[in-house]
Order: structure tokens, then sequence, then C-alpha cells
């Protein structure tokens, strides 16, 4: 299971550690909360998010939800820290790594002022306006403008007034992109798949990612995952893309490039090794993927 999906207690459960948490709620209209949890070893998890639309019987229980689970972040653990920018955050050099959970829920009521009274045209704005009856989620990888949002309210330091401003301001700003992922690239709507509704079938995708992730060090193919997790080829492409907002072979490269960038610059391995751990079989095929998926060759990084 991703632990975008995990409930604070969940998380307790697996032996992460809470080293922070903040609350923020106006009733009847937002809720938000902050959950950061301490990381001992390496974390090799893709930063996520996810959209959950919820319809219940009773218009009180009606709900849009939006959870994040984001990674690289710091914390201290000395109170007294006068390089951290607000108690038990920081970024000093003393500061540890942490995973973050964020979770946004609003009210149809909350929602209802950015439409006023238009009808609604398009996917985004039925969403807002609730006038889909049926429940789903949608997940999403982290775009760089909600990572910077979400980043920012863990940083900010403002209280009092200020704080309510600040804090109101961004969670607007986490709505407004988070609706993007409504729609692809191409203007298409989302949620096109079908199978993607059965849970089932949306768990055969997270799986087809797991043991991407598990590989690494040895490419598979499309038609080898599609076997391993019992779903055809084409399902398997429409699915992995509707749901991580990503091609399979485009998010495997950005996943093994991101684990190259750690073994060479957290663990000052040299290029030789890493391609040969990533089953690369020549540096030069290694370097000039690195190069295309970063920007850079990775002798270069081992020079920053």
């Amino acid at each position: 299971m991703d632990i975008v999906k995990l409930t604070e207690n969940e998380c307790l459960e697996m032996g992460l550690e809470l080293v922070f948490r903040k609350e923020y709620q106006v009733p009847g209209s937002i809720y938000s909360s902050i959950n950061c949890y301490a990381l001992d070893g390496d974390w090799m998890k893709q930063d996520n998010g996810m959209l959950a639309y919820n319809i219940q019987e009773k218009a009180n229980d009606k709900k849009l939800n939006l959870r994040f689970c984001i990674s690289g972040n710091r914390y201290c653990t000395n109170d007294n820290c006068t390089k951290c920018k607000i108690k038990s955050m920081g970024v000093c050099e003393e500061s540890n790594n942490m995973v973050s959970l964020f979770e946004f829920s609003f009210t149809p009521n909350y929602l209802a002022q950015f439409l006023g009274n238009s009808k609604a045209k398009n996917k985004k704005e039925k969403v807002l306006s609730f006038e889909y009856k049926s429940t789903f989620t949608k997940l999403f990888p982290v775009c760089p403008q909600q990572r910077n949002t979400l980043s920012a309210l863990l940083e900010g330091n403002y209280s009092g007034a200020m704080e309510n401003i600040f804090i109101n301001s961004k969670i607007h700003e986490v709505l407004l992109y988070s609706m993007e992922c409504l729609v692809d690239e191409k203007g298409k709507e989302a949620f096109s798949c079908r199978f993607l509704a059965d849970e089932n079938g949306m768990d055969k995708i997270h799986l087809a990612k797991n043991i991407l992730l598990e590989n690494l060090d040895s490419p598979i193919t499309i038609k080898e995952l599609s076997k391993k997790v019992a779903i055809n080829e084409c399902y398997l492409k429409k699915g992995f893309k509707e749901v991580f907002g990503t091609t399979i072979f485009d998010f495997y490269q950005q996943q093994r490039m991101d684990h190259a960038k750690y073994l060479l610059y957290q663990k000052g391995l040299n290029v030789t090794d890493v391609a040969a751990l990533l089953g690369y079989s020549s540096i030069s095929h290694f370097s000039s993927a690195f190069k295309k998926q970063t920007g850079i060759k990775p002798c270069e990084l081992l020079l920053r």
C-alpha cells in the first residue's frame, strides 16, 4: 500500500516516529493536517498525491480530500537551535531526514464559493460542485508547484492572524494545482480506464509500480511486467499513465536516475560502480541515460 493512503495510526504501527504535527481547521469548511515522521534508513518511495472524491448519502458527509506524501524535508531535534526556521523543524547541519504526510479536506459549502452562480461546464467544475454521483480516487505524482507549496507550509513562521492568512493562501494553491490532475496534458478528461474503478484493477497497477521499484538493477520489459501483474499490456500502459501521470518507461527511468543520484552523491560511489549496480552494460550507456534525464553527466555530480 502507498504511504499516502495510510492513516496516522497505521504509520505509527509501521514503526514510523512522529516528530512534528500541525492541524488547521475552519469548522464546516476546511480541515488540514501535517504529520512528519523520522527516517532512519534509505527512502525509495516516490512522492505522490491522492485526490479522493467522496459522495455519501448524507449531504454533510460529502468531502473532497487531498493527501500528499513527500520526502526531502528535514527536522531538528534541538528545541533551542538558533539555525532552524521554526521550533522542531529546520535545515541546520544537525537536522535529520523525514517523510511528511499532508491531508486537506474541503466541504461542498466551502468549494461553492469558487463556482459562483455559473453552471459547471468541465470536469474540474463538476467535481467542485459535487455533480458526479459516484466516489472515486485519483493518484498523481507531486509536481514542483505542489512540492514548493507544501514545503512552504512546513517552513512558514507566521503567527496569529498572519498565520491564518498564510495557511489559507497555501491551501488554495494546493487545491488549484491538484485540480490540474483531473485532465492530462492533451486536455482529455481523466478516469477513462473503467477497470481502475475496480479495486483489483487499481491494485494491479500499484503492484506493477512496486515491481519496477524492486528491479531498478535489472530492467524488465512491459510484456514481462504485464504477465507478473496478470493484466494485458494495453490496460497496463493506459492504467499506469492514468494513475501516476507518466509512462512506465519514463517512471522507470526517473526512478533509476534518482537512485543513481543517491548512490553518487549520498553514498559516494564512483560512476563505474553505479552503472554496474543499475545493470548497465557500459559506463557510456549509463552516462548518456543519466545526462538525458538530469541534464548533467554523473561525473559532474561528484564534483558538487
